[in-house]
């Protein structure tokens, strides 16, 4: 289990917060500094010193609301204060959303939540596997988020699936989503959410779920669409008269991979939460989670029938090609049987021997056209009736 780590500001002599590497505010340390080592794992060639960058800097707090007996608090709070107000109250949890954040940023919402460096240096990096952790009495979900994109017609450049992430620092009193990409908004579940207040009773596990459940579903949605594009592109291979690239079908599959490394991994962070061994989960919400394992259950098997499928597809377009191949070779091969015949003929009476058959018949000439004519028609009567031509 990770301690809680405790940071504090740091002022210059003028007044102003002292500059940090990464052009943040540097904070001092009281205890020990895990965000001075992280900072320089993040940023291991930044400059020492660094002054802040000019403006006003950027702020990836969407939405920052106390839950007080599962209703959302009147007014607007910033992220201590709201932390201070809901270790007051027995039942008050707060919902820090984030969007994007930058490091300095990042790190001053440590010090104040109390989060390990090793899962804040994962969700400022975002390039993580979904999977859940646990750093003393925080638990940290990672998710990979997914999203369909519309098109017209299915190209080999075709951007099919859109995938971000969603990660979730969940605390005694507090949840904080941290959110890399647009593929899914969480606005709508902090809404829907907030219209249920017999969940919004269980604390930050509830808002957990409501998150999860919403990220699922989109899969869920992926999964249905991507089915549509699999029954274009399988009457695309049948159809003879349509071409069935297989650049497309490559792409597709492409596509399907980066679903599914969205999707599978899931499937173990999920079932650490519906165990009864995990008693940071409460009961009642447990069986929520185990819905959501149903669900993701239904797409991972989805996920494999596409896999699957698409092998077929592929397989049976490469075998289409080879065919089509194989049908050409066998009409030059004809033709050139066809050729052979006149070159042949002509070939032997343009040996200019003095002694040669019909060589002073007066019509040997359009007779041997005839001969010629002749056995190349026949050829191609036969070819034809062997589905050669």
């Amino acid at each position: 289990m990770a301690d809680r780590m405790q940071w504090g500001r740091t002022t210059s002599s003028n007044g102003d917060r002292a500059a940090s590497p990464d052009g943040g505010r540097a904070l001092r340390q009281r205890s020990w500094s895990p965000v001075r080592a992280m900072t320089r794992r993040l940023n291991p060639d930044g400059p020492q010193g660094a002054e802040p960058p000019a403006g006003p800097r950027r702020s990836a707090v969407v939405d920052c609301a106390l839950y007080l007996d599962g209703r959302r608090q009147a007014g607007d709070w910033d992220y201590a204060g709201a932390l201070e107000a809901a270790r007051r109250a027995e039942t008050g949890f707060v919902w820090l959303g984030l969007h994007e954040p930058e490091l300095a940023e990042m790190t001053e919402i440590a010090a104040t939540y109390g989060l390990h460096e090793l899962a804040v240096e994962d969700a400022v990096k975002a390039e993580q596997r979904p999977k859940l952790e646990r750093f003393g009495e925080v638990s940290f979900l990672v998710l990979r988020t997914a999203r369909y994109c519309e098109h017209t017609e299915l190209t080999e450049n075709s951007e099919v699936v859109e995938t971000g992430q969603v990660m979730l620092f969940i605390g005694p009193h507090f949840l904080i989503s941290v959110r890399h990409g647009d593929a899914c908004r969480l606005a709508p579940v902090r809404e829907e959410l907030e219209a249920r207040q017999e969940l919004l009773l269980h604390g930050p596990w509830a808002v957990a779920y409501a998150i999860t459940d919403r990220v699922v579903d989109l899969y869920l949605e992926v999964a249905d669409q991507l089915e549509d594009d699999m029954d274009v592109l399988e009457t695309e291979v049948f159809d003879r008269q349509a071409s069935g690239r297989i650049q497309r079908i490559y792409q597709l599959k492409r596509e399907l991979v980066e679903f599914k490394r969205a999707v599978m991994p899931l499937q173990r962070p999920l079932l650490a939460l519906t165990t009864q061994m995990n008693r940071d989960v409460p009961k009642e919400v447990r069986r929520y989670f185990r819905d959501v394992q149903d669900h993701l259950s239904r797409t991972v098997e989805q996920v494999n029938s596409y896999d699957d499928l698409l092998n077929s597809i592929l397989q049976a377009r490469l075998a289409q090609v080879t065919v089509d191949q194989n049908n050409d070779m066998r009409k030059i091969a004809a033709w050139a049987a066809i050729a052979a015949v006149w070159t042949a003929i002509a070939g032997i009476y343009g040996m200019n021997f003095e002694f040669m058959p019909e060589l002073k018949m007066t019509y040997g000439y359009p007779v041997v056209l005839a001969l010629m004519l002749a056995i190349s028609l026949t050829l191609y009567r036969w070819f034809r009736r062997n589905d050669w031509l």
